[in-house]
């Protein structure tokens, strides 16, 4: 089942179940795919696409919600709590520490480089292997941590 399906599905469901707040996450998402869809000039997008529209919606809400925790907004803390759960139900399963740590360790070794200063090169070959499931700052930790 395509991510749109299961979007439509869901938003039904969370019609017939009067969740609010559900429903305006999963109607934002869709907009952000039709948005996409249409800067790219396309019916439907791919499913590394729709990764990273979602990847990009969490990735906004949990900005969001380390903002609002500073500023001591805990109404709004909530909120972004239930959004980011929400979001995180169509994410695919992320990665454990031990994976990652051992999908960047392999690309240390294809990239084979050894300095900081070659960072870029293996973050360009490690992003699209963890894309959508791992957490951009912790794979920067762990290369920033292999590299030295």
């Amino acid at each position: 089942m395509s991510l749109v399906e299961r979007l439509n599905r869901d938003m039904k469901q969370a019609m017939r179940n009067k969740d609010k707040q559900t429903l305006n996450v999963i109607r934002m998402v869709k907009a952000s795919l039709q948005n996409d869809a249409i800067k790219l000039g396309k019916d439907e997008l791919s499913e590394e696409e729709e990764l990273t529209v979602l990847t990009r919606e969490l990735k906004q809400r949990k900005d969001s919600l380390h903002e609002f925790k500073e500023a001591g907004r805990n109404d709004l803390v909530e909120k972004l709590d239930d959004e980011i759960k929400v979001l995180q139900a169509y994410m695919p399963k992320q990665l454990s520490q031990e994976e990652l740590e051992e999908i960047v360790l392999e690309t240390i070794k294809e990239v084979d480089v050894s300095s900081k200063k070659d960072m870029g090169k293996v973050m360009s070959a490690l992003m699209p292997k963890v894309k959508g499931k791992a957490d951009g700052s912790k794979v920067n930790q762990l290369v920033l941590k292999h590299l030295s």
